[in-house]
């Protein structure tokens, strides 16, 4: 070991420019973000044609589907991605080579638990939410068929990780973005069907999710397994060790939570808003489609940082680590931010791009004055967050998802009961819990950066 913390034989990342490595390791991800974006928006457009109790059947799984994605993605898939990249950044290649099959075996676990969810709990919360009827049924079968083959979807997400966490973004992005655009036209023949075949109703759209969800995982096992780590990786030989399922969880299972509470969030926040009626509803609903447009840039340029400080914090090179999370997470911020303050200086502009309704405008503009001018914090927070789990830290992420949430909700409810700000008081405390949960990041980091422990 060198004086500096870096192994003789050190790790690309470490080494090559910040700057240069982050681009690379960004801008495929961002760009299958941003695809899968408007593939959400095509397959709603597709339900649509399948009829209002389809739409409402697809609203009832969405939730619970956003769950296991956002999970396999970001919250345990950055856990695999950061163990990946730490180990690696420490040079301990018999440790990466078996990382795979500990991966896989994670993975497997948490994709039956959500098969046995959806066939047991699911119905009775499809229910819940106000699930009845057509739409009912509609939902249990759009359902049954996602998540009896959830296991593709999470090799999807894993194996990418895996791939990552090594320092390969391109490969995995290559394989999902031609597997997400060829999703589009699968869904709508499964589901709509072609010349005198009717299709499949409801079924085609999860089956297209799940067929696409195969081959790309397959193409991305292909290229693990030709040694695109610098390895080969073995499933035979090896003994299964707690301590290298523990790399995984304890990153994955406090960014799953993260995961949860922010959607927990939404929904208090939604609620609140539900007060005010229908047009209020609608016209937040336009506003918070801003931060989500927003969201692929923040996880695209985080899962960069994810593997690029978990390189560095393996490698024991604490200052690289919290030099590249800085210069990620700025880039992010003022990214991220200069877009709200251009929405935020024009709200009226960008509520009349989806209505015309003068009620839903004006709630519209009311949410972006408001929300948009504090998205650079955003950015920032969201960043350092997957910056978080490639150091391993996660504290300031966990406390700072909760925090956002009792700040976002209680704070709502507050200006509403107590104060009389009526609706722009709950914006305002959604503003304050952005603005809180971005500090509670930065604040410890720039405070006290990470050091290696004693």
């Amino acid at each position: 070991m060198h004086l500096s913390g870096v192994p003789a034989l050190s790790h690309p990342l470490l080494t090559a420019p910040i700057g240069k490595s982050l681009w690379k390791l960004s801008a495929p991800t961002t760009a299958v973000m941003i695809v899968q974006t408007f593939v959400a928006i095509a397959e709603t457009f597709i339900f649509g044609r399948l009829g209002t109790e389809a739409l409402a059947g697809f609203a009832l799984v969405f939730p619970l589907m956003m769950m296991m994605t956002m999970m396999a993605a970001g919250g345990m898939g950055g856990g695999v991605a950061a163990a990946m990249a730490r180990t690696l950044g420490a040079g301990r290649t018999a440790d990466a080579r078996a990382l795979v099959l500990h991966a896989l075996v994670l993975g497997t676990v948490l994709a039956l638990l959500f098969t046995l969810l959806a066939w047991t709990v699911a119905p009775a919360l499809y229910r819940l939410l106000g699930g009845e009827g057509a739409a009912l049924t509609k939902a249990l079968t759009y359902s049954h068929v996602l998540f009896s083959g959830s296991l593709f979807i999470w090799a999807n997400f894993f194996l990418s990780a895996l791939l990552r966490g090594g320092g390969d973004a391109a490969t995995p992005g290559r394989y999902m973005l031609l597997s997400s655009i060829a999703q589009v036209p699968l869904s709508y023949v499964l589901a709509l069907g072609i010349g005198g075949w009717p299709g499949m109703g409801m079924a085609g759209p999860a089956i297209s999710a799940l067929l696409t969800s195969a081959v790309s995982a397959l193409l991305q096992a292909r290229a693990l397994w030709s040694g695109k780590l610098g390895f080969v990786p073995a499933l035979a030989g090896i003994p299964l060790q707690r301590r290298l399922f523990w790399e995984i969880l304890r990153v994955g299972l406090i960014a799953s939570f993260s995961a949860f509470t922010a959607n927990l969030t939404a929904m208090l926040v939604t609620g609140l808003v539900g007060r005010f009626g229908i047009a209020a509803l609608a016209g937040y609903g336009i506003g918070v489609r801003l931060e989500f447009m927003l969201v692929p840039l923040a996880f695209g340029i985080g899962s960069g940082l994810t593997t690029i400080v978990g390189v560095a914090a393996g490698a024991n090179d604490w200052q690289r680590a919290v030099r590249a999370a800085w210069i990620g997470s700025l880039v992010a911020g003022f990214g991220i931010g200069a877009f709200g303050w251009i929405v935020a200086l024009f709200p009226e502009g960008w509520a009349r791009l989806f209505t015309d309704d003068p009620d839903v405008v004006a709630a519209t503009v009311a949410y972006v004055t408001r929300v948009a001018p504090f998205y650079f914090v955003f950015g920032i927070g969201m960043t350092l967050s997957f910056a978080s789990q490639g150091a391993g830290r996660m504290k300031a992420p966990f406390a700072a998802g909760v925090a956002r949430l009792f700040v976002a909700s209680l704070g709502g409810w507050f200006a509403i009961e107590h104060l009389g700000w009526g609706l722009p008081g709950v914006f305002v405390a959604i503003a304050v819990g952005i603005v809180t949960f971005g500090s509670l990041i930065a604040g410890p980091l720039l405070v006290h950066p990470w050091r290696g422990r004693a």
